[in-house]
């Protein structure tokens, strides 16, 4: 059997609820100044006509989205690709102050269960609320304003993938699932409502989640980084989701997971680049949407936790790395904001751009001030231009999304 023990000691894993800062997308665009058209090697997204000097996409061949649903099991890994997103042709390229108010985020229903307060155990820095953990020092806020923004990317998240909580085919009864890095809860408390025959377990290392939650599911306190309380060979199905800048390293969390799967179990994970780009418009060496960039890059080289893991294809080759087989890579593009012209996508951007508009300083402000030395009011001014950039629709931004699942093998494979 595949996997590896990691070194340091398992602590007191208390049942609680709890959330996880999933901390989702850091998606911006840079400072309003005129742009000039580009090709991209992407997809191209389809500018609005009327928006200023820009140029249609491309013409030429494109290639069909490869089936996602049951794959004919391989052992070589498979590259699913995103069509082209198409912009609103009549979009309003006005900033939109008003971020969409009328779509809410969805409630979240649930049933039982709730856990002790004695582990709320958090610090404030810079206003804002982080778990206070002794072995993890996690680079979001756990307070209830960036988990109202982690709540939006789930449901953006849901609309992009067509209403599916996950792309592995993991069959109609799984018996176990485990939900690393739970945050809100949410993606475990719909998963569980989905199997209600399953017994279903989110982990996190921060209590936050909603105190009512399905009789099949509970949260547990616990740091993924450390080992892991549950039997070998135990799971149907481990789902990772935005765990990107707190891990050290991804193959030994895969080999995790592959340790703790029932032979011919699923395992994926879906990341966030926080790269912002643009099919249309060149974005400027000095603009902000690159600096947004190196924040992350560089707090991630300072920590030794990395944020770029979506990129290329890094997590397809770490879960081969892990021991798994049959493993299927899918990326997707992220709209910021409600450019594209897809119901459904535009609805998704304008949900993301909601997610930006509460979250933004969550994401960047532990990385600013605590790693890369900045002063809070260097951040706030930095925060105060990310947003304004961000809702300037005639930017058409998007960020890469990488989804990877893979299959333990039998021991006869």
């Amino acid at each position: 059997m595949n996997g590896c023990e990691t070194e340091t000691e398992t602590p007191v894993q208390i049942c609680a609820t709890f959330i996880m800062a999933s901390a989702f997308i850091a998606l911006a665009t840079g400072p309003s100044r005129d742009v000039q058209p580009v090709s991209s090697p992407y997809p191209p997204l389809a500018p609005e006509p009327e928006s200023g000097p820009q140029r249609e996409p491309e013409s030429g061949p494109q290639r069909e989205p490869e089936p996602v649903h049951e794959p004919e099991p391989v052992h070589e890994p498979q590259q699913l690709e995103e069509p082209p997103i198409e912009a609103n042709p009549d979009l309003d390229n006005g900033d939109d102050d008003d971020a969409d108010s009328a779509i809410d985020s969805a409630s979240v229903i649930s049933s039982t269960a709730s856990l002790s307060e004695s582990i709320f155990d958090y610090r404030r820095l810079n206003g804002r609320t982080y778990q206070n953990s002794k072995t993890t020092e996690y680079w979001a806020p756990n307070d209830d304003q960036q988990n109202e923004g982690l709540d939006l990317i789930h449901n953006a998240l849901l609309m992009l993938l067509d209403d599916q909580l996950f792309l592995a085919p993991i069959g109609d009864s799984p018996e176990r699932v485990l939900d690393v890095g739970t945050g809100t809860g949410i993606w475990a408390i719909d998963c569980a409502d989905q199997f209600p025959d399953a017994e279903v377990v989110g982990t996190d290392i921060s209590p936050i989640q909603p105190t009512w939650v399905p009789a099949n599911l509970r949260f547990v306190i616990d740091d993924f980084l450390l080992d892991w309380m549950w039997p070998e060979d135990h799971f149907d199905f481990v789902h990772l989701r935005c765990l990107y800048g707190s891990v050290p390293d991804w193959v030994a969390l895969y080999r995790n997971a592959h340790r703790h799967l029932k032979p011919g179990g699923w395992a994926q994970n879906l990341e966030f680049d926080v790269r912002l780009q643009s099919d249309h418009v060149d974005i400027p060496a000095d603009h902000v949407f690159h600096e947004w960039a190196r924040i992350f890059d560089e707090g991630g080289r300072k920590t030794g936790r990395s944020f770029a893991v979506a990129r290329e294809h890094t997590m397809r080759d770490n879960m081969v790395a892990a021991g798994f087989v049959d493993v299927v890579e899918k990326k997707l593009k992220v709209p910021m904001h409600g450019w594209p012209r897809d119901p459904r996508l535009n609805h998704a951007g304008m949900l993301i751009q909601m997610a930006f508009d509460e979250s933004l300083e969550g994401f960047g402000i532990f990385l600013m001030t605590q790693v890369l030395g900045w002063s809070s009011v260097e951040a706030t001014v930095f925060a105060a231009h990310m947003r304004r950039e961000s809702r300037n629709k005639a930017n058409f931004a998007w960020c890469e999304t990488t989804v990877v699942y893979g299959r333990k093998p039998h021991d006869d494979e």
